[in-house]
């Protein structure tokens, strides 16, 4: 059913999570990373960097399931993943969605 929606990406870790970057999440990745929005989603990231562009595109996907994620979680979800360009590509098709770089539909919801 999620895996139809144009605005998220489903990346596999310990469990099939969503990855979403809405206004909330890149408002608050924005201020804790002191970056802009344009160089978040730069090559340039860090591991620490990564960490939390997951934590907070894992986020809604958290509350949604119940869970209370945390910052400190991230290295063991994310070691999950079934190798780091995987982690890589999920980020940037969450981004190229986020900024309406993918789906045919347009900015309705």
């Amino acid at each position: 059913m999620s895996t139809d929606k144009n605005d998220v990406v489903i990346v596999e870790l310990d469990r099939p999570r969503e990855l979403r970057f809405g206004h909330k999440a890149l408002k608050k990745m924005s201020a804790l990373m002191g970056k802009s929005i344009e160089d978040i989603g730069g090559d340039e990231l860090n591991l620490e960097e990564i960490e939390k562009v997951f934590f907070y595109g894992l986020s809604k996907d958290a509350r949604d399931n119940g869970e209370t994620l945390t910052l400190e979680m991230m290295e063991d979800i994310l070691d999950n993943a079934p190798s780091y360009p995987y982690l890589l590509q999920k980020m940037n098709e969450a981004f190229a969605v986020a900024f309406g770089g993918m789906g045919d539909e347009g900015n309705q919801r």
